[in-house]
């Protein structure tokens, strides 16, 4: 069992940034891959980044990437999401999420530990 406890969330308005830390504990973290996911209203659970569990390798929604960072460090089983630029509709809940998979996917049925997430709002 992995325990994950999101962190960060907030309001902030359109062009500015938030930092998102997933906090995990229990079975040793740095053997899986991690991700991060959100969810808006009435809409379904879409991906945002993905990081290996060595962090050689990442993955992020086309929507998201050149303004979005995912990161680990393992030393602490800490991830984090650097959030820049940011838009109204990146408004969501925003879940942090572990798999052990070799490879990183986006598809959220593929992960096997979730968080209880962290509510990102950005105002125009």
């Amino acid at each position: 069992q992995v325990q994950l406890v999101e962190s960060g969330g907030g309001l902030v308005q359109a062009g500015g940034s938030l930092r998102l830390s997933c906090a995990a504990s229990g079975r040793t973290f740095s053997i899986y891959n991690v991700g991060w996911f959100r969810q808006a209203p009435g809409k379904e659970r879409e991906f945002v980044a993905a990081i290996s569990w060595s962090g050689r390798s990442t993955n992020y929604a086309d929507s998201v990437k050149g303004r979005f960072t995912i990161s680990r460090d393992n030393a602490k089983n800490m991830m984090y999401l650097e959030m820049n630029s940011l838009k109204p509709e990146d408004t969501a809940v925003y879940y942090c999420a572990a798999q052990a998979k070799a490879f990183l996917t986006m598809n959220p049925s593929t992960y096997d530990y979730w968080g209880q997430g962290t509510q990102v709002t950005v105002s125009s």
